[in-house]
């Protein structure tokens, strides 16, 4: 099937192309026939009493070109204004054969460059035949412009509701080709609506053209798109500038004038063939901005140099009141030489402002940012000022400032929308990225200039310390609200702790007490009556004290064991080992193995630590070593604490055992049991760290490292 279809598509192409070459070398050929008639109809007739609407009367001065001459340099305007536009077709068939948009670009231009001069329908007078046949030159011209328009430069229509705008244009030509032109006027058309079909059909053009390039285009298409759109805007303000000019009134109406009018007129039109060659073909697509931006420029120059010029004559002439004109004409002359090269700049800076921005300025606009920095501004508002500056200088549609904070780029600053690609430059400062200025494209696809990157360069130069002043600011900000929610943490962890110790006191301790106190009193009332029972009584009131006072030291014990502050921690430490060490040694001689012995090894004395720092060794110390006891298998047990760097107090307990601690943190996700996981905690609670891992030589090795604060280690020793 893919195959059939392939071979159609080929067909169509070449039945296309065929019909292209055969329209082109008919219009041609009849064109250049035409030549030789329309000379003898400008010297028999036009000239001297016009031919309609076509060819004005124009008088001959009686000094200057004679008659032939003005009727030759007719034929020479018209002819090279058609001719560049059968060398653009020519080149653009030859270059584009297989290409469907070069083929209707060839066409179109053929139609145009044939119907447009009045030479062909001057000469086709008192040819029927001649005369249709150009004016179906003429429809086709406008039919295949204006589907150019529609489908340029992807062959599609967009958006695809223009193609029934386009087959309205048809039936319009169509009806106008077979009304022999005179379609208005035959069916009685009002004026406006006339007026009002030539606006419509030319803004839906625009319109389409417009929408491709801002939705749909892609880079070089829509560089493409710009030569096409500048030809047609030099031809377009060429032809409405003549149009005007051509008005009777406002000229003397001699064939010196109207041959230079023509002439301005089809030099201006042939800006429309050259620059759609240059478009269909893409063959090296220079950059249309600048030539845009000079042709604005001597375009604005231009009329100004008038009317400056005009105002001086004029203005001298009234002051000196001289009939000999040429001080006048020589003030005036001086006077627009001097305004010139001033005039000049003015209007380059201008320009240049409106396409592109300030680039050209960077330090104009540093001074501004200045001037607004200088106000009493929080850190946040100056970095709103920069983005705002770079995107009003660049004529940007948007900016925006991002910074890193607490690990993650966050933008703290923008200004406009983002649209079209976002592009990202790294701000610097003292060897270090402070941010990131992220700036979007002035359009779809467009790349910033080199004037531009020497811009962003200059300014991002400056913005370094701004944003290094807010990174600080912002840093400031964190850490207070840090320390407030430490704070806040602290506070609640107190309160926690003491509604614990309220519960514990309210709901266990104090009835005991209470009952304690109504046992004795009933002891009391059975001293002189009963008194076995009383003793009795009493016997079992010392057990419940005995029993209260236990639990009142082991709710003292969890909150600080009380042999840290008998024994220090390296004794509480000695007293705990000897402790353990009991049933450790009665274990081993039921499995009839060998006993454990656990040593202990620090620096005597150790320098005073925090009390934080004490209870969690004291606690990683007795918890690795009841694992170790009750899991290891062990024969020996090392406990080593030394004060390394003089800012951290170092736990090791190391033993020689199966290993089983580390296998049972794995099997657990890394977190191994209640007081595996309560090892770690302590140590990350003080900003410490704890690693459990098997040793080099075998058995399990507990490491904790646990900060300390210089001074008090320095109190200490």
């Amino acid at each position: 099937m893919a195959p059939d279809i392939r071979k159609a598509n080929e067909a169509m192409r070449a039945v296309m192309q065929l019909l292209v070459l055969a329209f082109c070398a008919a219009a041609m050929g009849s064109y250049i026939v035409s030549i030789p008639g329309y000379y003898d109809a400008l010297v028999t007739k036009c000239i001297a009493q016009g031919c309609g609407t076509l060819v004005p009367s124009m008088p001959i001065p009686e000094q200057g070109l004679s008659l032939e001459h003005y009727a030759l340099l007719f034929v020479l305007i018209d002819s090279g204004f058609t001719f560049v536009f059968y060398a653009t077709s020519s080149i653009m068939l030859w270059k584009g054969f297989r290409e469907p948009m070069g083929l209707l670009a060839a066409a179109a231009m053929v139609s145009f460059g044939t119907s447009f001069p009045s030479l062909a329908m001057t000469a086709s007078e008192g040819s029927a035949f001649a005369q249709q046949w150009f004016m179906f030159v003429s429809m086709t011209g406008w039919i295949s412009l204006s589907l150019f328009f529609f489908l340029f430069p992807d062959g599609r229509f967009v958006p695809r509701w223009t193609r029934f705008a386009f087959l309205f244009i048809v039936l319009v030509d169509a009806a106008q080709w077979f009304f022999r032109g005179e379609m208005w006027g035959a069916l009685r058309i009002p004026e406006f609506v006339r007026l009002l079909w030539y606006v419509g059909s030319t803004a839906i053009l625009i319109y389409s053209q417009v929408y491709r390039f801002r939705k749909v285009s892609r880079p070089v298409q829509r560089q493409q798109t710009k030569w096409v759109v500048y030809g047609v805007t030099i031809g377009f303000v060429g032809f409405v500038g003549m149009s005007v000019l051509f008005d009777p009134s406002l000229n003397d109406g001699s064939a010196a004038t109207y041959v230079a009018l023509n002439a301005i007129l089809n030099a201006s039109l042939t800006a429309i063939p050259i620059t759609l060659m240059m478009a269909v073909l893409r063959q090296r697509l220079w950059n249309i901005d600048p030539l845009v931006n000079r042709t604005l420029l001597y375009a604005a120059l231009s009329v100004c140099v008038v009317l400056l010029y005009a105002f001086a004559v004029l203005y001298l002439g009234q002051l000196f009141r001289a009939e000999d004109r040429f001080v006048v004409n020589l003030l005036a002359t001086v006077t627009v030489a001097v305004a010139f090269a001033p005039l000049k700049d003015w209007l380059q800076r201008h320009i240049n402002r409106l396409m592109k921005g300030r680039h050209d300025d960077p330090y104009a606009v540093l001074l501004e940012l200045g001037d607004q920095l200088i106000r009493p501004l929080a850190p946040e508002a100056m970095l709103d000022a920069v983005v705002r500056t770079v995107k009003d200088a660049l004529r940007l549609p948007y900016a925006g400032i991002a910074i890193g904070i607490g690990g993650q780029d966050k933008m703290v600053a923008s200004a406009g929308e983002p649209a079209n690609e976002l592009h990202s430059f790294p701000i610097l400062h003292r060897g270090g990225e402070l941010g990131t200025l992220y700036i979007a494209s002035r359009s779809p696809g467009e790349a910033f200039t080199p004037e531009d990157g020497k811009f962003l360069d200059v300014l991002l130069r400056q913005a370094g310390p701004i944003v290094e002043n807010v990174n600080m600011t912002l840093g400031m900000k964190l850490l207070a609200n840090d320390l407030q929610e430490s704070r806040e943490k602290l506070v609640l962890a107190r309160e926690e702790e003491r509604r614990r110790i309220r519960k514990n006191l309210h709901d266990d301790l104090a009835p005991r007490l209470a009952a304690l106190a109504l046992n004795a009193a009933t002891a009391q009332k059975y001293v002189e009556k009963e008194p076995a029972t009383a003793i009795e009584m009493l016997t079992d009131l010392r057990q419940v004290i005995r029993s209260t006072v236990s639990e009142i030291r082991t709710m003292v014990h969890d909150l600080r064991p009380p042999a840290l502050d008998e024994l220090g921690l390296l004794g509480a430490i000695r007293e705990r080992i000897h402790e353990l060490a009991k049933p450790a040694r009665l274990l081993a001689a039921e499995q009839e193995g060998e006993p454990l012995r656990i040593e202990l090894q620090a620096p005597a004395p150790l320098p005073a630590l925090p009390a934080a720092v004490e209870v969690a060794a004291y606690r990683i110390v007795v918890e690795a070593v009841v694992n170790v006891i009750k899991h290891a298998q062990a024969t020996v047990c090392e406990v080593r604490l030394d004060v390394r760097d003089a800012n951290r107090l170092v736990v090791e307990i190391t033993d020689d055992g199966t290993g089983s601690v580390v296998r049972t943190a794995s099997s657990a996700g890394g977190k191994g049991g209640i007081g595996l996981q309560s090892i770690r905690e302590r140590a990350a609670e003080l900003g410490g760290h704890c690693t459990i891992e098997r040793g080099e030589d075998g058995g399990t090795r507990v490491y904790a490292s646990l900060p300390l604060s210089e001074s008090t280690v320095a109190k200490g020793g």
